[in-house]
């Protein structure tokens, strides 16, 4: 009996049970990832000699700023907790067999929803705090669904229409934070301040919401290996067939996994909103969602993964800065070492892509679970 379809499973993620195979049946889940990055830093040090500068050094002033003091510590986690959760919403989708590239349009669009939930009502803390989350993440899932029916009912790439929602979403929160939702009286783009029922404490220097995102990523590594609705979820990803043959419904499948994914984007965009800028600030959330992209290949669609790969690129991300006061460097070498990271860890996906078809001739698959 198989149900492998490899258009779907040769794609380079780990095993969906952890119980299945041996450790060196997972070591290319991670040799991949922690050769992609030390390639990435390797080509990133070359840069920064063309600039007269010794790279040794250069990382050094990255990675103290970043972990070296308290106030280093707190923006890396500050900076981490959303791209936790961009991760997990980009792995939840790959799980399922989507590409939810629309991570960074459901975290806007849910940014701006916490922030007129927690500014519009006026509540006690302990409803205020849920209700704003819960509102926004509502506001992200609505968002991601839309992809998840077309991609469900009409069979239409959610690749593409989560590319088109990201611009629309952009254009949409920037209307609605320099118009109807606008600070009166204030010349920049962006909401009044949320009520301070609504903002997330912290522990020290450790943000609450780094904790509800470490929490969260728990949470699904458990539920994508351990519950009836975490294998509908996997099981849809490697062979629609099967699971429709299972009595599976892969359209409503593909619609909660998205609407999931979504509310994962949501819940980054909402802490973000009520622990760091208070308010919805649209240049404040540039690039959070494009980032979960890379975080969830660099895990390899393993929810726990997402924790290490998101405080790496948090802990580049803050430190970046420092890098051109102390060295000259311009921060945009941070750039290329993610870029460069992402197309080293995403070459062996593409290049699966590409030759699936030569496989599938040579390869006898069965669709059944009788077969």
């Amino acid at each position: 009996m198989s149900t492998t379809d490899p258009a779907r499973t040769d794609l380079g993620f780990t095993d969906p049970d952890p119980r299945r195979g041996g450790p060196l049946d997972r070591l290319p889940a991670i040799v991949i990832p922690v050769v992609s990055v030390l390639l990435a830093f390797a080509i990133g040090g070359i840069l920064i000699w063309l600039q007269g500068v010794n790279p040794f050094q250069a990382y050094y002033v990255l990675f103290s700023n970043a972990l070296g003091t308290p106030e280093g510590l707190l923006r890396v986690m500050q900076k981490s907790t959303p791209l936790i959760l961009t991760g997990l919403a980009v792995t939840v989708g790959l799980r399922a067999g989507l590409f939810n590239i629309g991570a960074q349009g459901q975290l806007l669009v849910a940014a701006l929803g916490t922030a007129w939930a927690g500014y519009n009502f006026q509540l006690p803390l302990i409803l205020h705090i849920p209700f704003a989350l819960s509102f926004g993440m509502l506001c992200g899932a609505a968002w991601a669904a839309i992809a998840g029916a077309l991609r469900a009912y009409r069979n239409v790439s959610e690749v593409i229409t989560t590319i088109m929602l990201n611009s629309i979403a952009i254009a949409l929160v920037d209307y609605l934070a320099s118009e109807p939702f606008k600070e009166p009286d204030q010349p920049l783009t962006r909401t009044p301040e949320i009520a301070s029922t609504a903002m997330l404490p912290s522990f020290g220097i450790i943000p609450s919401g780094f904790l509800i995102a470490i929490l969260v990523a728990i949470i699904f590594g458990w539920f994508l290996t351990r519950t009836t609705q975490g294998f509908r979820f996997n099981t849809v990803g490697l062979n629609p067939s099967a699971a429709r043959y299972a009595g599976i419904s892969v359209k409503g499948t593909i619609l909660l996994a998205m609407a999931v994914s979504g509310a994962l984007a949501g819940m980054g965009g909402a802490i973000e909103t009520m622990g760091v800028t208070g308010r919805f600030e649209p240049a404040f959330n540039a690039g959070l969602g494009f980032d979960g992209i890379t975080i969830a290949l660099l895990a390899r669609a393993n929810p726990i993964a997402t924790i290490p790969a998101a405080i790496l690129i948090g802990t580049l991300r803050s430190g970046a800065a420092a890098l051109q006061f102390q060295t000259g460097i311009e921060p945009e070498v941070v750039d290329v070492i993610l870029a460069i990271t992402l197309l080293l860890v995403s070459a062996p996906i593409v290049a699966r892509l590409l030759f699936r078809n030569r496989n599938i001739k040579q390869t006898q698959v069965t669709k059944g679970w009788g077969a």
